[in-house]
């Protein structure tokens, strides 16, 4: 395995990528790690090296980085290719990009309960919950990026509660509730959600009562040519 003198952890959140590595032996090998963040009030509790920016307007220089991770971020761009061109552009030749993003048929249970109960009881359904990364598009991107020997993976991660409010609660302590600029559509009303709830459990609900909320991490690696 390769060493990496300059590492970035784009999206830092509360530190779980720094404390992972530190806690293993592939630490050796990562000079120096800076860890990043859209969010101030995320970033100051960290101690080491921390750069406050957008992910989609990069600040490091061309061919200045020689890793560059994203763990469950990046799938809060509004231009994922353009992300990753400037990813691509930051490395230095045979720089790694690895990163996870939320994909495939995450919150599938829940965007079909509200799609149906909006549609029954609105006549017509407004987007709650933001696309997400085709798992089969995904090599597509870092071909298109300009990664080569592009790798993605898809894991499902199924999690289990009592009632839908629970998951929504969940989502909104990790701050995962939608984000979406244009909010014009037919608003959210207690009637629909109560037909939502309801929809989750006739569809979704398993023997024991609980309901599944599917969660899929498309995993992503590409090299840059070197």
């Amino acid at each position: 395995m390769r060493d990496f003198p300059v590492a970035v952890d784009l999206g830092a959140r509360d530190g779980s990528f720094a404390a992972a590595l530190a806690a293993s032996p592939a630490s050796a090998r990562v000079g120096l790690l800076i860890e990043t963040d859209l969010s101030a009030a995320m970033l100051r509790p960290r101690s080491g090296r921390r750069v406050l920016l957008d992910e989609e307007r990069l600040p490091f220089a061309e061919a200045s980085l020689d890793l560059v991770v994203s763990s469950l971020a990046l799938h809060w761009v509004n231009d994922l290719p353009g992300a990753l061109i400037q990813i691509r552009r930051a490395l230095k030749p045979d720089g790694l990009f690895l990163g996870a993003v939320l994909g495939g048929e995450t919150l599938g249970e829940l965007r079909t309960a509200l799609t149906q109960a909006e549609l029954e009881v609105l006549g017509g359904a407004g987007a709650r919950i933001s696309p997400f990364l085709d798992g089969y598009d995904a090599v597509g991107l870092l071909q298109r990026a300009g990664f080569v020997l592009p790798v993605a993976d898809l894991d499902r991660v199924s999690a289990r509660y009592p009632h839908p409010l629970k998951l929504l609660q969940e989502l909104r302590a990790m701050g995962e509730t939608s984000a979406f600029a244009d909010r014009d559509g037919p608003k959210l009303t207690r009637a629909v959600l109560a037909r939502a709830f309801e929809i989750y459990a006739e569809r979704f609900a398993e023997a024991d009562g609980r309901l599944p909320a599917t969660f899929d991490i498309v995993t992503l690696t590409g090299w840059t040519p070197a």
